[in-house]
């Protein structure tokens, strides 16, 4: 049974409360409604995502070579390797305390370097202690002879 009593036609139901629409107006709080219906997914700040994206290798090799120093600079390299000269050792990029290390890339640290070259894993960086020296900058040459390929046993 319809509750329809208005005086108009059959097809028009509720046509002296404005239909079905007023119908529902007066049976739901439509202000409400229209407040609390999603209106899809909320703008993400993208700056905020950057800030806690994890580092990519190309932000790693940015941030290497912004913070390597010559060997030719640090009094320590020249110690660490006393039969390389001037030239040798400005071919060298050591790298600075606190400097994230790629992960899968070979380092050779100076200060321990009976240790021999090492590969590096996810979130490592360069301790105060350490002088390394990456081996994707610096000539096999260099390479060979720093970690001692080239010295007769």
């Amino acid at each position: 049974m319809s509750d329809d009593h208005s005086p108009g036609d059959a097809r028009q139901p509720y046509s002296d409360r404005g239909g079905p629409e007023g119908r529902h107006a007066e049976t739901h709080d439509v202000r409400r409604e229209q407040l609390t219906n999603p209106t899809g997914p909320e703008p993400q700040d993208e700056s905020f995502a950057e800030d806690l994206a994890p580092q990519t290798p190309e932000t790693i090799r940015e941030d290497q070579v912004e913070m390597t120093v010559p060997g030719d600079r640090v009094k320590a390299v020249r110690n660490a390797l006393p039969e390389l000269d001037n030239a040798q050792l400005s071919r060298l990029s050591v790298l600075e305390a606190g400097t994230p290390l790629e992960q899968g890339s070979v380092y050779l640290d100076l200060n321990d370097r009976e240790a021999g070259p090492f590969t590096a894993i996810g979130g490592q960086e360069a301790a105060s202690r350490q002088r390394l020296v990456p081996k994707r900058d610096t000539d096999y040459e260099l390479w060979n002879e720093i970690v001692g390929q080239d010295r007769p046993d």
